[in-house]
């Protein structure tokens, strides 16, 4: 049965789609099969990202790493939250063609939607990138300005809890949550300490694990429009081997190790050994 992995959090700009792609590729680059959904019918980032890819493997006659995609058909409900049949169908069904892959990724939108605590119910894994901010951090706890603990869980850390209880119901599993700090200052600074701070605090409350995340840097930024990742060096003259770009590198590697999913933990310790 597929790994799943949902890529979420309900405020935008965090780095979703940066993150599931790059997280795409790393597992393709590992020799597992993966399949992919994008559930922003909306915007369909992923989707576009995806399309960016191909479009290149076309014009340059190449190939590159690819996911078996499965287009995600949202219904013309009115009420985001409304549990929508055709919604849950169409989700149902992309599990269901992808279930022969070993892990499937899928990209959340940037906001509370049906479809969205959907996938969340049926996550083997939730990563959630948060920029360093103490505004991203709001949504998974309210956090006293004055000792840096929670008040109380943010909206997305409540609707999560929700979703868990759920998915432990149905099938008695448990659901790792895996928060990944995401465009870090390079240079170090006050705010940068308090949210790391503050992030620790708020993971012993609220029981997620805190992996390495990536740095602000601009190559994340120029990869999209080619369908790139930093994997894809290689095959791609755009992405010049510079010290950012290695150093970028090695912050993905950190990433995918800290996950801490046995099937990549294995292929991983095989890998250091050969």
């Amino acid at each position: 049965m597929a790994h799943l992995i949902v890529v979420g959090n309900e405020k935008g700009g965090s780095g979703k789609t940066t993150t599931a792609m790059h997280l795409i590729v790393s597992l393709l680059k590992l020799g597992f099969k993966v399949g992919s959904m994008d559930l922003d019918a909306r915007q369909q980032s992923l989707a576009r990202y995806l399309e960016n890819r191909r479009a290149t493997m076309d014009k340059r006659g190449s190939e590159l790493l690819m996911p078996e995609h499965y287009n995600f058909s949202k219904s013309l409900a009115t009420d985001s939250l409304v549990s929508d049949k055709a919604d849950e169908e169409s989700f149902m069904q992309g599990l269901t063609k992808l279930a022969a892959n070993d892990f499937i990724v899928i990209d959340t939108p940037g906001s509370d939607a049906f479809q969205s605590r959907l996938a969340h119910s049926h996550a083997d894994t939730v990563i959630t990138p948060v920029n360093d901010s103490f505004i991203d951090l709001d949504l998974i706890g309210n956090i006293s300005a004055e000792t840096l603990d929670s008040i109380k869980p943010g909206i997305y850390s409540a609707m999560l809890w929700e979703q868990k209880m759920k998915r432990a119901a149905r099938n008695q599993k448990e659901l790792k949550w895996i928060v990944v700090r995401n465009r870090l200052a390079i240079i170090d600074a006050i705010n940068k300490r308090n949210v790391e701070t503050s992030l620790t605090k708020l993971a012993k409350r609220f029981g997620f694990k805190i992996a390495p995340g990536f740095s602000d840097r601009v190559i994340f930024k120029e990869l999209f429009l080619l369908g790139l990742t930093l994997h894809d060096a290689a095959n791609a003259p755009e992405i010049k081997l510079n010290t950012s770009v290695i150093a970028a590198r090695q912050e993905l590697r950190e990433f995918v190790k800290a996950l801490d999913i046995p099937q990549i933990a294995q292929i991983l310790s095989e890998n250091q050994a050969a």
